[in-house]
């Protein structure tokens, strides 16, 4: 595949996202209370949703953003004075430099589109088995198969799905027993890389995100996940480790996020939980927060499987994707 001659075509589509709202918070141009909703922004970077999720999530960890007692979120810190300034980003003249549009706009690499795929590839398990119809994915997309193969090669190699014995592209299903070994490898592989990781956390991140956790209520789990992945796990120096890691928990992930998009509420005990480990490792005493992350994972095992019992009984939601076809 030809690789664009412009370096930034080869960075994630998120990571083009958060530049370009950075450099226009920077600037003033989203200024302080404008509220930024994911379905505005998407239509702007001509992009689907998922990267602009991301995008803010990373924004939000800066914080650049707020969350706020209403839909989106708020550009710089929530106060009591605080007055949502509610309109359309698209009638802002936002500044996105050449580079970067370009960028936003090259289709021609597996890249720009994976992160949406593998979205709705995870999601679609928790309702069973489903095979993958490349052309439907390309049309749908509207990118050539060329760059779907690539996307379903990267699939592949990270677990996500499978070819059958007819050569189809299969995903899922999702199983107790699928839960179970990926939580027990986590209990395993996760301990071990914060033990390697210990020298090399950034501890001041680790008092922020504690210091988060009390001031902003509407933290979710899956952000304090994300956040101990990143600034304490990740810091491991064994790179092999951690893309395993990283690996293993994207369908817990994007199952965990389908859950919630489900209707069923978050799991908002484990906060306090989170709370306790990065409390631990805070204070260094490494071996303990080993051990606590271990008995985390074993007991939020225990309510993903409860969890993915309540969805057993839900109807199918009926909003795959259509190159999705259930089995």
């Amino acid at each position: 595949m030809i690789r664009s001659a412009n370096p930034l075509a080869q960075e994630p589509r998120y990571e083009l996202i958060a530049r370009v709202l950075r450099e226009n918070i920077a600037a003033g141009i989203l200024p302080e209370g404008f509220v930024l909703l994911e379905g505005p922004i998407a239509t702007v970077m001509q992009t689907s949703r998922v990267p602009v999720q991301a995008a803010l999530r990373q924004l939000l960890e800066e914080r650049l953003i707020s969350r706020f007692d209403g839909r989106g979120y708020l550009v710089g810190r929530v106060t009591a004075g605080t007055v949502p300034i509610r309109r359309d980003i698209r009638e802002l003249d936002l500044l996105i430099p050449p580079m970067v549009d370009d960028a936003l706009q090259t289709r021609g690499t597996w890249r720009h589109v994976y992160d949406e795929v593998e979205e709705e590839v995870a999601s679609c398990q928790i309702f069973g088995e489903f095979r993958i119809v490349e052309t439907e994915l390309a049309e749908h997309l509207g990118v050539s198969r060329t760059v779907v193969r690539d996307v379903l090669a990267r699939l592949q190699e990270r677990g996500l799905i499978r070819k059958s014995a007819a050569s189809h592209w299969i995903a899922g299903p999702l199983t107790a027993r699928t839960v179970s070994d990926k939580f027990e490898l986590r209990g395993i592989v996760e301990p071990a890389a914060l033990r390697l990781a210990a020298p090399h956390i950034r501890y001041a991140e680790v008092e922020d995100l504690l210091e988060r956790i009390e001031t902003d209520p509407a933290i979710t789990p899956q952000e304090m996940a994300d956040a101990l992945m990143e600034h304490c796990i990740a810091q491991a120096p064994n790179t092999a480790l951690v893309e395993m890691i990283r690996s293993n928990r994207l369908l817990l992930s994007a199952v965990d996020r389908a859950l919630i998009r489900l209707g069923l509420p978050p799991d908002e005990d484990t906060i306090e939980q989170y709370q306790t480990l990065l409390d631990l490792i805070s204070r260094h005493p490494i071996d303990s927060a080993c051990e606590y992350l271990r008995d985390h994972l074993s007991i939020t095992a225990r309510r993903y499987l409860a969890r993915m019992k309540i969805v057993a009984v839900i109807p199918e939601a009926g909003a795959f994707a259509p190159y999705l076809s259930p089995q």
